[in-house]
C-alpha cells in the first residue's frame, strides 16, 4: 500500500476533531448490496512471503463498495462459510465465501435497536461482537454508552441490554472494544483506553460469570497489559485450546497503523490480577498493515485459522481488509 504518512496523520487529526462532539449524523447502507474484492499479498515487495511470527498467511482480500456507508468494520463473526462484519456505525454486511475468495449472497443490514435513537453515529458505536455457537445469539459492545446489547442470531431483534456498573467509569471513546464469549459461558471484556489507577500500561478489564445482559452477578475486575504502552487492545477471540488471542493496535507517524497479537491464558484471570500475554506476531511495514480491529477463529481439518479485518474509518487512504492466517503453534 502506498501511503503518505504526514498527510494521513493530518487527515486523521481533522477527522477526530470533527467527530469529537459525537454529533455526526449516521449513514446506513443502501437497499442494493454492492461489493467487489481484490486479492492482496502479505508483502507487496515480496509476494512469496507468507510467514509472520507464529502465523502463516493463506490469503486475503480488500473489500470495496460504492455505497457511502460501507466500511468501518470493527468486529466479525464467521460460521462455516458465512461471514458477518459489523461496522462502528451499527451497520453490517453478511455474505458467504469459499476457497475461491468470491463473496456470494451478499446482504447489507442495520442493527434493529441500540443505545439512543440511532440518528447519531455515536449512538450506534458498535465496537465488539461475540456469539453463542449453540443458540446463535449475538452480543455487541457499544462505546460512548459503555453498554452491551444482546440480539438474535439474524440480527433482526434486540433481546436485552445492560450498562454494567463496572463499566460506567470507562472512557466514552475507549470502552468495550474487545469482547469474547468463552466456551464455558463466561465473557471477557477489555477497555480500549481506560486505565486502572496506578497502572501505566494496563487496561480495565472484566470477566462475567455468564451473559452480561442477564440480571445479577458482579463481574471480576482485572487488568490487561498490552505488549507495549503505545498499543491499545482492539479485539479478542478464544482459540479451541481455551487460550485467548488479543489484537493490539497502534497509530503513529510515520508507521501509521501497526498491530501486535498476544496469547493470553484465561486461567490467569482472577479478581485483581494483572494479565500479560505473549506476543505471537506483529503486522507492520513492509507487511500489509492497517487499522486492524476484528478477529475471528475457524477450523479447517486439524488447522486453526485466524481471520483479521480492518476498519478503514471510511477514508480513502485506509482499506477494508479481510485476511486469513493459519496458526502454527500447537499443530501436530
Amino acid at each position: 500500500m502506498q501511503r503518505r504518512p504526514v498527510i494521513a496523520f493530518l487527515l486523521l487529526c481533522l477527522i477526530l476533531l470533527l467527530s469529537a462532539s459525537g454529533r455526526d449524523s449516521r449513514e446506513v447502507l443502501g437497499p442494493e448490496p454492492r461489493m467487489t474484492v481484490e486479492r492482496v499479498p502479505l508483502d507487496a515487495h515480496d509476494p512469496g512471503r507468507t510467514r509472520v511470527g507464529a502465523l502463516t498467511y493463506l490469503g486475503g482480500i480488500r473489500l470495496k463498495s460504492p455505497d457511502r456507508a460501507f466500511g468501518g468494520f470493527s468486529s466479525m463473526q464467521i460460521k462455516g462459510d458465512r461471514f458477518t462484519l459489523l461496522a462502528d456505525g451499527g451497520t453490517f454486511i453478511r455474505f458467504r465465501m469459499g476457497a475461491d475468495w468470491t463473496p456470494r449472497d451478499l446482504r447489507f443490514g442495520d442493527l434493529p435497536d441500540g443505545p439512543g435513537t440511532g440518528w447519531l453515529k455515536s449512538q450506534r458505536d458498535s465496537e465488539s461482537m461475540t456469539s453463542d455457537p449453540a443458540t446463535g445469539r449475538i452480543w455487541v459492545g457499544f462505546e460512548n454508552y459503555n453498554a452491551i446489547w444482546r440480539y438474535d442470531d439474524s440480527l433482526t431483534r434486540a433481546e436485552r441490554s445492560v450498562r454494567p456498573a463496572a463499566m460506567r467509569g470507562w472512557s466514552r471513546n475507549g470502552g468495550p472494544e474487545s469482547m469474547a464469549r468463552l466456551a464455558d459461558g463466561r465473557f471477557a471484556v477489555i477497555s480500549e483506553t481506560s486505565r486502572p489507577k496506578g497502572q501505566r500500561w494496563g487496561r480495565e478489564a472484566l470477566l462475567f460469570a455468564g451473559d452480561p445482559t442477564s440480571p445479577g452477578g458482579e463481574p471480576i475486575r482485572f487488568t490487561y497489559v498490552p505488549p507495549d504502552e503505545r498499543y491499545d487492545p482492539s479485539d479478542a477471540v478464544q482459540l479451541p485450546d481455551g487460550r485467548l488471542i488479543v489484537l493490539n493496535r497502534r497509530f503513529s507517524v510515520p508507521g501509521l497503523f501497526t498491530a501486535k497479537l498476544t496469547l493470553v491464558d484465561p486461567r490467569a484471570i482472577r479478581a485483581g490480577a494483572v494479565v500479560r500475554g505473549t506476543e505471537i506476531a506483529a503486522l507492520a511495514a513492509p507487511l500489509l498493515h492497517d487499522n486492524y480491529e476484528a478477529l475471528a477463529v475457524t477450523r479447517e481439518g486439524d488447522d486453526t485459522i485466524l481471520w483479521i479485518a480492518s476498519d478503514d474509518n471510511q477514508q480513502f487512504w485506509e482499506w477494508s481488509l479481510l485476511l486469513k492466517f493459519r496458526i502454527e503453534f500447537g499443530r501436530r
